[in-house]
């Protein structure tokens, strides 16, 4: 698999999760890094993964692979 940049702007490092919205439940999942880039999916490094904010309210569910730190 090619490696992805991450999808913030100005930043040239590989991606190694993919961040979705599940507007209905006021929710941000992070996970391993998708298989294919997906329209409405973003592809974030190690340390935008770990520092995102999200909107008062909303919860972040994270899906993690064991042994990988993210």
């Amino acid at each position: 698999m090619n490696a992805r940049p991450c999808s913030k702007v100005a930043c040239h490092d590989d991606a190694v999760s993919t961040l979705t919205y599940v507007y209905a439940d006021s929710m941000v999942v992070v996970g391993p890094l998708s298989d294919r880039a997906e329209p409405h999916g973003y592809d974030l490094c190690a340390r935008h993964a770990s520092s995102l904010s999200v909107p008062r309210g909303w919860d972040v569910l994270r899906r993690v692979v064991l042994g990988h730190d993210y």
